[in-house]
């Protein structure tokens, strides 16, 4: 949900987009046992991809790139033009004539399985470690790839992006979380998703997840939490400098937000974090890391004492970089204008994540050879 109210923002001040040429596929993943021994017979995984997979001389795929979404997002989200326009096209970092970009929707997500699917409540409740399995399993089992040249995410991506480098630390030759902190979710950053939960389920609308309709009452308290949690204080001054500008918005933005929303997903996604906490075990990252928050986050405030800590327990092979907050910037939802932070990518650096493959590149736009 937090993605959609990003995108929702930004209609106003990003272009027109292209046309990106994408594959979609659905990607079924049998007996999937979760971590609390629930478990499906099948688990239906969907996935975006861009380019193509390049295999190096022993026939191992080299390319791939896994770009993973926030809460309440999908794969989608990364073909809007503020993050696609400036990644992938020719020469741009993610240049989709050599990387292979794979955008996974995930559990309780998009087009993959979730509570509305018909279960509800009776869904099983996933955590970010099921993702992360399901996510493996989708690359492995799915498409082929033994070794992922780039794992990156949002907001939970980035949350993803730490666990992925503990959980599989050999699996890939680099991470970029962008936007989170690699603690557990505690003090205000829990407490605003407890409300927003709590919101839906004292709504009596919600039956137990048993609606008839969606709890109207319970989606306008989590919109309108998630519009605070979302917001860019210089930003949001500047492009709504009045009252009526700022009521206007507001008045828009969260109907529109309602009407996207499932009460039982948001649930199952706010409350899929519940357990997240790489603290004690980020020593066991090898990749190099480059993690990216924005002064102006309200949900990863500047002042958190946590990143120098851990940059000296990540090796030498982590950095962090915070982006100054000016009238540009989108609070928490930088995280998705790559115009602020592709340089960490590759280009001028004494460590880029992602230097350029040369050896294989055609002419055509989408594919390589």
């Amino acid at each position: 949900m937090l993605s959609l109210l990003i995108a929702l923002a930004a209609q106003t001040a990003a272009p027109l987009a292209r046309s990106w040429p994408t594959h979609e596929q659905d990607v079924v993943l049998k007996d999937f046992r979760f971590r609390d021994g629930e478990a499906m017979p099948e688990l239906k995984m969907h996935v975006t991809t861009l380019g193509s997979p390049h295999r190096n001389a022993a026939g191992q795929i080299d390319n791939a790139v896994m770009v993973l979404h926030g809460t309440g997002g999908d794969g989608h989200q990364f073909l809007r033009p503020q993050f696609a326009d400036e990644l992938y096209g020719r020469g741009q970092p993610l240049d989709i004539r050599k990387y292979w970009v794979i955008l996974p929707d995930n559990i309780g997500h998009g087009k993959s399985s979730k509570p509305s699917d018909g279960l509800r409540m009776k869904f099983p409740k996933y955590d970010y470690a099921d993702m992360i399995e399901a996510q493996h399993r989708v690359l492995t089992e799915g498409l082929g790839i033994r070794h992922m040249r780039l794992i990156m995410g949002t907001s939970m991506g980035c949350m993803m992006s730490f666990m992925w480098g503990e959980m599989y630390p050999d699996f890939e030759s680099a991470l970029m979380p962008l936007a989170c902190e690699p603690i557990e979710i505690a003090g205000l950053n829990r407490m605003w998703r407890q409300m927003l939960i709590d919101g839906i389920e004292k709504d009596p609308a919600w039956n137990g997840g048993n609606y008839a309709r969606e709890p109207e009452q319970g989606l306008r308290t989590a919109a309108s939490i998630l519009v605070i949690a979302g917001s860019a204080p210089l930003n949001f001054q500047k492009t709504y400098p009045t009252r009526q500008a700022a009521a206007a918005h507001v008045e828009q933005a969260v109907p529109a937000y309602i009407k996207e929303m499932d009460a039982n997903d948001a649930i199952y996604q706010f409350d899929s974090s519940r357990n997240y906490n790489p603290w004690p075990q980020l020593e066991r990252i090898k990749a190099p890391l480059t993690w990216i928050n924005s002064a102006d986050d309200f949900i990863n405030p500047r002042n958190l004492p946590f990143a120098q800590e851990a940059l000296k327990r990540m090796k030498k092979t982590a950095r962090f970089r915070l982006i100054p907050e000016t009238a540009e910037t989108h609070g928490h939802g930088t995280h998705t204008w790559a115009k602020f932070w592709k340089a960490g990518l590759s280009g001028p650096s004494e460590m880029p994540l992602l230097p350029f493959v040369s050896e294989f590149v055609s002419d055509g736009d989408g594919t390589s050879g």
